[in-house]
């Protein structure tokens, strides 16, 4: 678990490598810079299938109100994950709006949602990023 944790700098790295970069400054208003969740999941036995079709329909329902899917990597070797998942944070905006479409398609949201997806998996970790982003955008950033 411990040289897994080490290599997360490094996937992410290779998770975003032409991913679009946010850049620091628009006119003299410096900008935030994008964050992302990056999430481990083990799965529950006999659940795999079911979890995979959850995802896909988030990441169906995220295309259609118009913000980024998410990125799933899934464990092939090594530690004792089954998948990780790489999503951009979505302003309060975008939230609502990713929201407004699950309900349209009868899906859970809010508390609702975390319950259905507790069914599924028997452990995860969420981890916070800076990122997308380039080594050089956090050298400047911390020039700064």
């Amino acid at each position: 678990m411990r040289r897994f944790l080490r290599l997360i700098p490094l996937l992410l790295v290779f998770a975003f490598l032409g991913a679009p970069t946010a850049r620091a400054q628009t006119g003299k208003q410096e900008m935030k810079p994008p964050t992302a969740r990056v999430a481990l999941y083990r799965i529950a036995p006999g659940k795999q299938l079911e979890f995979l079709k959850w995802v896909a329909e988030n990441d169906a329902i995220a295309k259609e109100a118009g913000v980024p899917t998410s990125q799933v990597y899934a464990h092939t070797n090594g530690d004792s994950w089954d998948y990780m998942q790489i999503a951009l944070d979505l302003t309060d905006a975008q939230q609502a709006k990713v929201d407004e479409v699950a309900r349209k398609h009868g899906r859970k949201t809010g508390f609702a949602a975390n319950l259905e997806f507790r069914t599924m998996v028997a452990w995860h970790t969420d981890t916070m990023t800076i990122g997308p982003t380039t080594a050089a955008d956090l050298v400047a950033a911390a020039s700064k």
